[in-house]
């Protein structure tokens, strides 16, 4: 699950990124609505967390220029303020969920795995890697001219990985995408679905694509 939030509070949002990252999410953040917005255009994410208060731009300035642009993200609105104007105008902006300061941790949490589940569904996307390619809207993948068949998990860690074609993912971003949020990330089963995985997509081919960073996790590109 990938996460920005987007909170001029260095303190809170300190504490509400080490909350999701405890719970299995890779967060992103920024303390200004401009470099949120840079981030949305450059990461793909599940969930967008936007401050109403943000210094210059208002959150809800922020999601309603995002709606425009046509991103889809859900976001949820956090605000001090509580009042039925607020909430309203936070959802008129183009919100899909709202909660007020202070907030227990755990309900913004409870909120953000909600919203993740509800994320629209992509359209048809071609991801391509020198020979390998990766359609993400039929769920199907092909090596030069030779289909690919794969499991469900194998294919949501294909999925997961040329979403980033050429970064390196860390162990909690993969599994967090792959499996729930009960998955115990210290069990081997991320390494062997990965061994499983390159089987099929390198075996048999002089350029290896999936890539072991040790110590940091794995990376899908030449």
């Amino acid at each position: 699950m990938r996460v920005m939030l987007v909170e001029d509070d260095a303190e809170l949002a300190h504490e509400v990124a080490m909350g999701l990252r405890g719970a299995g999410a890779r967060v992103s953040m920024a303390g200004s609505a401009r470099e949120g917005r840079r981030i949305v255009e450059t990461e793909e994410l599940d969930v967008l967390i936007l401050d109403v208060m943000l210094p210059g731009e208002s959150g809800f300035e922020l999601c309603r220029s995002l709606r425009e642009i046509g991103v889809e993200t859900p976001i949820l609105m956090l605000t001090a303020r509580d009042a039925v104007d607020d909430r309203v105008a936070g959802l008129d902006a183009g919100a899909d969920d709202y909660l007020t300061k202070p907030f227990a941790l755990q309900e913004l949490i409870a909120r953000v795995r909600a919203l993740s589940r509800r994320r629209p569904t992509l359209s048809p996307r071609i991801v391509t890697v020198a020979d390998l390619e990766i359609d993400l809207g039929a769920r199907g993948a092909k090596r030069g001219n030779r289909p690919i068949e794969l499991t469900a998990k194998e294919f949501a860690l294909l999925e997961c990985l040329a979403r980033s074609p050429g970064v390196v993912l860390d162990r909690a971003a993969i599994t967090a995408h792959v499996w729930d949020d009960n998955h115990d990330p210290f069990t081997n089963v991320l390494e062997v679905l990965v061994r499983r995985l390159r089987r099929k997509v390198d075996d048999g081919h002089d350029a290896k694509l999936i890539h072991t960073m040790r110590g940091a996790g794995y990376r899908l590109g030449e």
